[in-house]
């Protein structure tokens, strides 16, 4: 590992651990194994030039990310990664996933209603199914082969999310290309502002057209909730809380998605096992999420001089979480290096812990859930279309996963057909 002198000079500092999915293409770096043992809190530089406190074991992971007081998110989710995320830069109007308290929950009490409850959730299930139906039979249409990230993963998480906030499908390319933008390279604040500004333009005529004349949709029922709130939305809350919803849910969902199934058809007794008990999805779901959530780790800020594991940090110090390693650590997970869709198991991290869990979970379970119900129904023959070494890996963000699954299959059986 290359090494770099500290911010006091006088030992040298480790880089943060990358995934190498040439060598581990289904997990994080293999030198988590190691520092889980012999260096659990480590200091590190990230990519962006950040020094912080790599934290590796399930149980510090869990501690920093159930502890908001002590463990700010003020930096926001990924500033280790990205050059234009500037953790000290002051926290805009809107940007709720940088709030901590009170001032966190007044966003996320009005947006949980659109992605959590029992009643939403049932009201979404009967869209994704036809979206899920949709791109199945436009890949039975298209021929015997696909990219199974980007002519189905992509799509369907994108009409989704569309869905819930109330932006038409067709208007998708505002929010894919301000998400190509957030989870890449660029490493300026004003071109971060450029590459948003189109994104949050459109917002702002559809949150005008919403207060004027309410919809059935999550901007309007938002809308609708904070107006009889004691603290209503300013505008430029509702433009911005509505960009992170669409720009955080969807390539997350189907890069997660795409991951997944890359492993379960490199391994494709694991399908085979969802296609024949099919009562094996929910906990399949749950161990896509535990391998493949929360790749490039989190990041928090100390608020005050304490210890992780035993290591004294001080307030002001960054910390990045490895949720991937933690999700791995066999003091928490049986064998937790093996992909099981059979795994009976509980607390996994991949949707973060505490305070800032993530607020879209129940709806990616859903997406998730719903995917290999049909996919399982629908393909039963579904399989890789290259080596498992050929499939290449996005580069350069944080959202990581294969840039393309290559798959194949023999049918695709109708709809009508494929119902159990």
């Amino acid at each position: 590992m290359d090494q770099h002198t500290d911010r006091t000079g006088t030992r040298e500092l480790m880089e943060l651990p990358l995934p190498r999915p040439r060598e581990c293409p289904f997990g994080p770096s293999p030198d988590y194994a190691r520092l889980r043992i012999e260096a659990p809190v480590v200091e590190v530089r990230c990519p962006t030039g950040m020094r912080a406190w790599l934290v590796s074991r399930y149980a510090d992971v869990r501690e920093v990310l159930g502890d908001s007081e002590r463990f700010s998110s003020r930096t926001g989710q990924v500033p280790h990664m990205m050059g234009h995320a500037d953790p000290a830069r002051p926290v805009r109007p809107g940007e709720f996933t940088r709030m901590d308290g009170a001032e966190y929950q007044r966003f996320r009490r009005h947006i949980s209603p659109e992605v959590g409850t029992p009643k939403r959730l049932a009201e979404l299930r009967p869209r994704i199914e036809a979206i899920v139906e949709e791109r199945i039979d436009a890949l039975a249409a298209a021929g015997r082969t696909a990219d199974f990230y980007g002519d189905f993963t992509v799509p369907v998480t994108t009409a989704a999310i569309s869905g819930v906030v109330g932006v038409p499908y067709a208007d998708r390319h505002l929010f894919h290309d301000a998400a190509a933008a957030v989870f890449s390279d660029v490493s300026s604040e004003p071109e971060m502002a450029a590459a948003m500004q189109p994104l949050h333009a459109y917002l702002y005529q559809l949150v005008r057209a919403r207060q004027e004349n309410p919809q059935d949709d999550g901007v309007s029922r938002i809308i609708v909730r904070s107006q009889e709130s004691n603290e209503p939305f300013s505008e430029m809350e509702l433009v911005s809380m509505c960009a992170v919803m669409l720009v955080a849910g969807f390539d997350t969902t189907a890069t997660a998605l795409a991951h997944g199934l890359f492993a379960l058809l490199a391994h494709r007794e694991q399908y085979t096992r969802l296609r024949t008990d099919p009562s094996l999805i929910p906990g399949a779901v749950e161990e896509i999420v535990r391998c493949f959530g929360g790749a490039a780790g989190i990041a928090r800020q100390v608020t005050r001089d304490t210890e992780i594991g035993g290591t004294p940090v001080s307030e002001g110090d960054y910390v990045v979480v490895a949720i991937q390693a933690a999700d791995r650590d066999p003091e928490a997970f049986d064998e937790p290096d093996r992909i099981d869709v059979g795994r009976r198991m509980s607390g996994h991290l991949g949707f973060g812990y505490g305070t800032h869990q993530c607020f879209g979970q129940q709806t990616a379970r859903l997406e998730l859930t719903v995917v290999l119900e049909k996919l399982t129904q629908r393909i039963p023959s579904l399989r890789l279309a290259s080596a498992v070494e050929d499939v290449p890996f996005k580069t350069h963000t944080p959202v990581i996963g294969p840039a393309a699954v290559p798959v194949t299959w023999d049918e695709i059986v109708p709809s009508e057909k494929g119902q159990r």
